[in-house]
């Protein structure tokens, strides 16, 4: 018989029910335990201070290790960062802002120390837009001026810095710059660029913009932002040093002086000086009509090609008419855009090194242009060129440092510098030829190592004095390198391409182009020598933290 069964008691029923992991959700909490929250509030962030830590308000016990030292004074305050390498942050205050700037934009984002201010912002923080419409007006003189872009670089990180936005990452290619500053990890970036589109040689604009960096990022000097505004007004309306006729007497000199430096007498000297100043005049006629640049230089060549012909067909005795053109070469050559070229790419800033050394090509082109013309038409006319002339030079040692000195003389006025600062690069260039001519002429060194030798000197002497001046160092490279620029080898294989003789021609253009390449290598590798002698914080460190090089070598 069955056994009648009663009613169930409900909760032995739901002790016994299947306990499934999809009964509950994972986020649950456990029972018997209840929620530390409730409603629309939500859970504490991850950077509150634990509760038993004391608040950076209150006071700690002495023994505790939030408590400051009893030594520790707020007025002499220790460094607030030292990096994990352990190189001491004092010496980031005691190099040259260029040094300091470019060491810290070599290292990690995550690395970089975080100073205080140098200027101080407003009691509601730094005008970021402001700020950063200050950093490329002042990026945009220095690169239009044929500064390198790590320097322009290193400048705008130093404006940015001082008026309190240390996350900033500059960037600069030959027509655009831009900077992004990251207020904090969650907030919204913020971008500004602006464009490049006139360009003008001007040594004491750019000179005066790196003072005015140079005051904002000392400590010393108090520069808001409206005196920063006036005062890069004031660079901006400040008329060049030199009056125009002083322009092209200089244009004549440096052609002048450049004929006499490889062979010319009293004849070709004036003939040279003349046919420069009338090609500056015309290539000044063709900027204010408009016309780009290209075409100046096609216009600036031909009249010191035409008195080279003209003498030719004289068939004056002893007159060297290859001297005048080679002089006049001298005066178009673009040595400065080579030279940034060259220092772009090895540093790593390979599309502005690229567009430079494009304009460079286009220059180049247009001064071939203007010489072939003319000398297409001497031939026609049976001015018959003696290839060999070109590079025949007389060695007269002390004539040839007196016109290498005045050459330089004259290439610093036409590169608009201050007054004080082309002595001593006139002092420099002197120095670069005699340790070209010592080594070409008087060992028998080919003339591309000799020209770098040379160069390098340069470099490294311009790197020295700018340091000391704490400016750039384009004052006391560009002009120097003057005397070194290729003019002879560049006419020799024009000459050559004239007579229907393309290999050799191409030979000594491709000759003429391995000797420039020498000068801006040469000047960079002097300018990192000078390295060796200053001392630069983290200079090791950084370099190895720089992945751009890293990737040139396959890793």
């Amino acid at each position: 018989m069955a056994e009648a069964k009663g009613p169930e008691d409900p909760e032995r029923a739901e002790d016994r029910k299947p306990v499934s992991d999809e009964a509950h959700s994972a986020f649950s909490p456990p029972p018997g335990t209840e929620p530390e929250f409730a409603g629309n509030e939500q859970p504490t962030s991850e950077f509150t201070v634990p509760e038993g830590l004391p608040l950076p308000s209150e006071e700690p016990a002495e023994g505790s290790a939030f408590a400051p030292p009893s030594t520790y004074s707020a007025q002499h305050s220790p460094q607030a960062y030292t990096p994990g390498s352990g190189f001491p942050v004092s010496w980031m205050t005691e190099s040259p802002w260029q040094d300091r700037m470019r060491t810290m934009l070599r290292m990690p984002v995550d690395v970089r120390p975080v100073p205080e201010p140098v200027q101080k912002p407003a009691e509601t923080g730094p005008a970021v837009g402001r700020v950063l419409d200050l950093t490329l007006r002042i990026g945009e003189l220095m690169l239009a001026g044929g500064e390198g872009a790590e320097d322009v670089e290193a400048a705008m990180f130093a404006v940015a810095r001082s008026y309190g936005l240390d996350r900033c990452e500059p960037t600069v290619t030959f027509t655009m710059l831009s900077i992004t500053y990251h207020p904090s990890l969650v907030g919204n970036p913020v971008s500004a660029n602006r464009t490049v589109r006139r360009r003008g040689t001007d040594y004491t604009r750019l000179a005066a913009v790196y003072r005015l960096v140079a005051d904002i990022s000392t400590a010393e000097v108090d520069v808001s932002l409206e005196e920063a505004y006036r005062r890069l007004a004031e660079i901006r309306r400040n008329r060049h040093p030199y009056p125009t006729w002083v322009l092209t007497a200089a244009a004549g000199l440096l052609a002048g002086a450049a004929s006499v430096l490889v062979g010319g007498g009293v004849i070709v000297f004036f003939a040279a000086a003349i046919g420069a100043m009338l090609g500056d005049r015309l290539a000044w006629l063709c900027a204010g009509r408009g016309l780009p640049e290209f075409y100046q230089f096609v216009v600036a060549a031909m009249p010191p090609a035409a008195f080279g012909v003209a003498l030719k067909l004289l068939e004056i005795e002893d007159i060297q008419a290859s001297a005048v053109i080679t002089g006049g070469l001298f005066a178009l050559l673009p040595g400065r855009a080579l030279v940034a070229a060259v220092q772009d790419g090895l540093t790593g800033f390979y599309i502005t090194a690229s567009a430079r050394l494009l304009e460079v090509m286009y220059l180049f082109i247009g001064i071939i242009m203007g010489v072939l013309v003319v000398l297409y038409l001497g031939l026609q006319l049976g001015a018959a060129p003696r290839p060999e002339e070109v590079l025949q030079i007389t060695q007269r040692p002390l004539i040839q440092i007196a016109a290498s000195m005045v050459l330089v003389f004259t290439f610093a006025i036409l590169l608009q510098q201050e007054r004080f600062t082309v002595w001593i690069v006139t002092l420099n260039g002197g120095v670069a030829w005699a340790t070209f001519g010592a080594l070409h002429f008087a060992g028998g060194i080919p003339p591309v190592p000799s020209t770098a030798i040379a160069a390098g000197l340069v470099g490294l002497f311009g790197q020295l004095f700018s340091r000391y001046r704490s400016a750039s160092a384009l004052p006391y490279v560009t002009a120097a390198i003057g005397p070194l620029l290729p003019g002879s080898a560049t006419y020799y294989g024009l000459l050559l391409i004239a007579e229907n003789q393309l290999n050799k021609g191409l030979g000594s253009l491709t000759n003429a182009a391995a000797i420039a390449l020498a000068i801006a290598i040469g000047v960079n590798l002097g300018a990192e020598t000078s390295r060796l002698f200053m001392r630069i914080p983290q200079a090791a460190s950084a370099a190895r933290h720089r992945a751009a090089a890293k990737r040139t070598r396959g890793f």
